[in-house]
């Protein structure tokens, strides 16, 4: 996979690493020379000077054959303007931004041609709910102008799906338990799998089915019809 990173930060050395480490084929477009000459002896991957909001840098890096690109700068107005080039001019088919600021959050969507957008607080806040809350839907993960999320319950005593198969839950169509997680480990969901309480349901939701899956797994709020 080809997949060309916007910011030579913390965040996007980190991340061509972690890439790199597995295979992929990974550039890093920085306009600081000072820092990709610092950069040059820890990083495996290519480098290429020059500022990723201009048209005429992204072509030099070959940004029309790319898998992935990642806007990761430290700044919401330069990782937005690399999104909307990267989709628009290029075409290319995954972009993932950095929301660096949480109040600037609602512009990262596919007007601006990001696909999946990742706000650190954000994603901190969904971990803490996920690693206190039971019987409680908590959202993990957003894509899609948020449309698509996915979301996770630890089953409680009183779930009513709990003993039931994912074949008896009724999940609707435009839903699915994609993972469950029992004593640490993995379970790969099937129609005959049962759901036991204390298991940690995974499952992708849009805006339509979040409610009825929600009542599946955890029950209706009392009063509510």
């Amino acid at each position: 996979m080809k997949v060309a990173i916007a910011g030579a930060g913390n965040v996007g050395t980190s991340i061509a690493n972690d890439l790199c480490a597995s295979g992929h084929d990974v550039m890093i477009i920085e306009s600081d020379q000072a820092l990709l000459d610092r950069l040059g002896h820890t990083l495996s991957c290519r480098l290429l000077l020059g500022d990723a909001c201009e048209v005429s840098t992204l072509k030099r890096a070959g940004l029309a054959e790319v898998d992935v690109v990642v806007a990761a700068t430290g700044d919401d107005e330069d990782n937005l303007v690399v999104s909307l080039l990267a989709k628009q001019e290029f075409a290319v088919p995954r972009v993932i931004a950095r929301v660096n600021h949480p109040k600037n959050r609602w512009l990262f969507n596919e007007t601006w041609g990001v696909d999946v957008s990742v706000s650190t607080p954000h994603l901190m806040t969904a971990l803490v709910e996920e690693a206190v809350s039971v019987g409680t839907l908590v959202r993990l993960m957003q894509f899609a102008e948020g449309t698509a999320r996915l979301v996770e319950v630890t089953l409680a005593e009183g779930s009513p799906a709990a003993g039931q198969t994912i074949a008896e839950l009724g999940v609707p169509r435009d839903a699915s338990i994609v993972a469950i997680v029992r004593d640490r480990r993995v379970v790969v969901p099937r129609g005959d799998t049962t759901i036991e309480p204390g298991d940690e349901v995974i499952a992708l939701v849009n805006e339509e089915s979040e409610d009825a899956v929600r009542a599946i797994l955890v029950g209706r709020p009392a009063g509510d019809s």
